[in-house]
């Protein structure tokens, strides 16, 4: 049996994050980078845009992880006429007793799978607001509060844009991190194609963390400290963004927070208890990239998030660091 992790038992926390790393990696084949990311974002309570070519994974990424972290998971196949009663739920009036029965929907699970955002209408897409931000859905004027932990992972592909509805900037600024799996390397896909000649790996897949232990970690990484150098540095690129040229719309007070509490779990998944500048570096393309809006002339230049992102890095500069607090898990 798995021990919880908590403020006394944190030298756990390692192992069970390798464990995981390790097991979704036997499905998602060189994909170590990726997972990791993904795993961060869970661990600071964020959700995940996963924006790709159809073909590479993406659902396979999110089943793996659900079938690795022993909670509920929900499917939502995003289509045009899909409606919000179809993610909340609905309240069924049963007559024989007078009274009204909801039945939830799939949104109310721990790891839930958003098949094709874009291809739904903005009134469904506004469904998710409530539950990406508070944690929460309203059905007919009853609240009812989501599964903890709850992570929504969602997918879209960016070449296909025929029936579907672009994210507005406000449900955008909500995904903790926008990532890519793009295509394996050759050898790569022959492993795979061997590996999935005679069973579907994903079928041997067991929980290696429950969802207790999962809150218990989430609780931990709030607990990592921060220091006041580390905040200066973040609120510095954020205002950067703001007044540079080829940005119309520049990085918001929540991307900033994202990117203190996704520099928490970066820390906490390398085995410290204190943020250092470097992981501040890791997390800021995937953190910021999709929270800035380009001007036409840029994107027509073909300039993109991430490239803005790592010029906006490398005009702050980063002084060597010593933390004066924390300790390692």
């Amino acid at each position: 049996m798995l021990s919880t992790p908590s403020m006394n038992h944190k030298e756990f926390a390692p192992d069970l994050i390798d464990r995981m790393i390790s097991r979704v990696s036997t499905v998602m084949i060189g994909k170590e980078s990726e997972i990791r990311l993904v795993l961060m974002s869970m661990l600071s309570g964020g959700h995940v845009l996963l924006e790709d070519v159809p073909g590479v994974g993406k659902t396979m990424l999110v089943r793996t992880i659900a079938a690795c972290m022993g909670g509920s998971f929900g499917r939502i196949q995003f289509t045009y006429d899909l409606m919000p009663s179809d993610i909340t739920g609905i309240s069924v009036y049963h007559p024989h007793t007078g009274h009204f029965e909801f039945r939830p929907g799939p949104i109310l699970s721990n790891v839930v799978l958003a098949d094709e955002i874009n291809r739904a209408s903005p009134r469904t897409q506004s469904a998710l607001l409530e539950a990406m931000e508070e944690r929460k859905v309203t059905v007919d004027g009853s609240t009812y509060l989501l599964p903890r932990p709850f992570l929504l992972l969602a997918t879209q592909n960016p070449l296909q844009f025929e029936g579907t509805y672009r994210l507005p900037e406000a449900q955008l600024d909500r995904f903790l991190i926008r990532l890519s799996l793009g295509y394996p390397s050759p050898e790569q896909e022959i492993n795979l194609l061997s590996r999935m000649q005679s069973n579907h790996p994903l079928d041997q897949v067991r929980p290696v963390i429950m969802a207790e232990e999962m809150e218990a970690m989430q609780r931990d990484v709030k607990n990592v400290f921060v220091d006041d150098s580390i905040k200066h540095l973040i609120v510095s690129v954020a205002d950067e963004s703001r007044r540079h040229p080829r940005i119309q719309l520049g990085i918001s007070p929540r991307g900033s927070l994202s990117w203190m509490v996704a520099s928490q779990a970066a820390a906490y998944m390398n085995g410290r208890m204190y943020v250092t500048p470097d992981d501040i570096k890791d997390t800021a393309v995937a953190v910021l990239s999709h929270r800035i809006v380009i001007h036409a002339r840029s994107l027509m230049e073909g300039i993109s998030g991430e490239e803005l992102v790592v010029e906006l890095m490398s005009r702050i500069s980063v002084p060597p660091y010593r933390s004066r607090r924390g300790s390692r898990l």
